[in-house]
């Protein structure tokens, strides 16, 4: 069975930005029966927890940790909307396993799109200071019962491949327990869901499914969640080609839910299979958005090179999406390849400045 096959976006949240209001509109009206509020952030806005199933295994879950990264929260709509059409499947997977899930952990950096919450903290930092509302919330919830997995839900940035090549659509990580990275049972627990995912998923894109790196971060949520005994499994959606919206990442990124619960369902703790994960290729760092080659400057001397363009995503207040503002990163000989690549040679480079400004906006153009 190929869940590819099922999936259905929710057509409520066509746009990669989510508003938070209308995400609480939307789980009152639709999901009243299932959802629960655990707290409230920083400024007040609240945070709901979903419950569903009735199985044995429990499973945590939560999305936008992070505020600027939404597809976590779409694909758990998503998966909703999909089973919608495949009753037994969803019968099946849901008498084994009972889910809870954190809709929007961050909803004020949500509000906002960026990273950090409301009062300039990055939850995924803060397990130990408890310096946020928000991550006492996480941490209480995962207390409340013994759950048997959990699944922390992130996003990356475009500059990942898998080989140099092809974007890493998605990566995975069995966190590491101690600096030492040792393989412990925690650890070839979730190494052995994340091998049923990847043997499903190599199918689908091939060449775009990566392993994030195991090294140790000591205040980061899902190396202690995995340190105090909890298996935590770690999820980046990427970069698909020509896909800044993330349509086909949400899409992958859902079926890979599916399948990472599929997984534990049939697992049950077990780590059958683990030893595959080591074959999924390590997240390399290679690229840039934009690099436009042979660039020559407006200067005395002859001055000719590299400039690589990266896009930052800005959520401007009343707009229904992000927008993508593309910035300086680097200019010379630029080692790094580009998702887009322009060749310059021959072309006029205008600007007010003589050189491209790092880390600031992209005010040139390249004319014929």
């Amino acid at each position: 069975m190929n869940f590819e096959h099922f999936y259905t976006a929710d057509p409520d949240f066509p746009n990669r930005y989510i508003s938070p209001k209308k995400l609480f509109s939307y789980l009152q009206t639709n999901l009243k029966d299932y959802i629960q509020e655990i707290g409230t952030s920083y400024l007040d806005q609240p945070i709901y927890k979903l419950s569903i199933g009735t199985g044995i295994i429990n499973v945590l879950a939560w999305s936008q940790m992070h505020g600027n990264e939404s597809n976590a929260t779409h694909a758990m709509l998503d998966l909703l909307k999909s089973l919608e059409n495949a009753h037994d499947v969803k019968e099946d997977l849901f008498s084994k396993i009972s889910l809870d899930f954190i809709f929007m952990l961050n909803p004020d950096g949500s509000e906002k799109w960026t990273r950090l919450n409301a009062s300039e903290i990055d939850l995924n930092r803060d397990f130990h200071n408890e310096a946020s509302k928000e991550i006492k919330f996480l941490k209480n919830m995962a207390a409340s019962k013994k759950y048997d997995y959990a699944l922390n839900l992130h996003e990356q940035r475009t500059i990942f491949t898998t080989d140099g090549i092809h974007p890493a659509t998605l990566s995975f990580l069995a966190p590491s327990e101690n600096v030492e990275r040792t393989i412990t049972e925690n650890r070839k627990k979730c190494m052995a869901v994340i091998a049923h995912v990847y043997t499903h998923l190599k199918e689908l894109i091939p060449n775009q499914i990566g392993r994030y790196s195991d090294e140790f971060y000591p205040t980061s949520t899902g190396d202690n969640f995995i340190k105090s005994g909890m298996p935590t499994i770690l999820f980046e959606g990427g970069h698909f080609i020509d896909d800044y919206s993330r349509k086909e990442t949400r899409k992958y990124y859902t079926v890979a839910l599916y399948y990472a619960l599929k997984a534990i369902s049939e697992l049950n703790s077990d780590t059958k299979g683990w030893e595959i994960y080591p074959e999924i290729p390590e997240n390399l760092e290679t690229h840039y958005d934009i690099i436009y080659r042979n660039v020559k400057l407006n200067t005395e001397h002859e001055c000719i090179l590299d400039i690589a363009v990266q896009y930052r995503e800005i959520y401007e207040e009343g707009k229904d999406d992000i927008s993508f503002i593309p910035f300086v990163m680097e200019a010379g000989e630029v080692k790094r390849k580009g998702w887009l690549e322009i060749d310059c040679t021959g072309k006029r480079y205008i600007s007010e400045s003589k050189y491209p400004k790092l880390d600031a906006e992209v005010n040139f153009k390249i004319e014929d």
